[in-house]
């Protein structure tokens, strides 16, 4: 009994000696964990992180707008890969656009007529509101294959559209450190 009361009172007079809030040093662990500060990069949307650096890897013009495409397809409710992946089928990722008109889509472009944005993010917020309002709520397409007939002349379109965001989710799974930081 008396050495668990000295054990007890040894712990009392430790614990005070000690601070109470013990925190980590900043890079305490060298390279086996990097913490994330909340100013940093790895504070933003992992969406916008992959996309970023998927876009990045085919140097498209899009990479930058990469935060407008995620906030978009959440505003439209369509999956974050979509409008991204009709850019790459439709003009690689945006190099190869008519002249002038910051439509990396293929909207509203047949024959001579061609529809002109006066920014890739107007572009963007355009596609993924004409997506949702036009072809989902409009016409009641309820899948890319349906899309596609709509959207598209090719019957191939849809499945094309799928196979770059199969590319983006690929990305996503073969690069998890560039998709899945630490942070507290």
């Amino acid at each position: 009994m008396k050495t668990k009361l000295l054990f007890i009172l040894f712990i009392i007079i430790f614990a005070g000696i000690f601070p109470k809030d013990i925190k980590a040093m900043e890079n305490s662990s060298a390279s086996s964990a990097v913490f994330a500060n909340t100013n940093d990069s790895f504070s933003e949307d992992i969406r916008v992180q992959v996309l970023r650096k998927f876009l990045q890897r085919y140097n498209s013009p899009l990479a930058p707008f990469a935060k407008t495409f995620v906030e978009s397809a959440d505003e439209n409710n369509l999956d974050w890969k979509f409008v991204a992946a009709i850019s790459g089928l439709e003009s690689t990722f945006g190099q190869q656009i008519p002249s002038n008109s910051y439509n990396a889509w293929g909207w509203g472009v047949y024959g001579n007529n061609v529809i002109r944005f006066a920014s890739w993010e107007e572009g963007i917020k355009t596609i993924s509101k004409g997506l949702r309002e036009r072809y989902i709520k409009n016409w009641g397409a309820a899948n890319i294959y349906e899309i596609g007939a709509m959207y598209a002349a090719s019957p191939t379109w849809a499945q094309r559209v799928t196979y770059f965001m199969g590319k983006i989710e690929e990305f996503k799974l073969q690069n998890p450190r560039d998709s899945l930081p630490i942070t507290i």
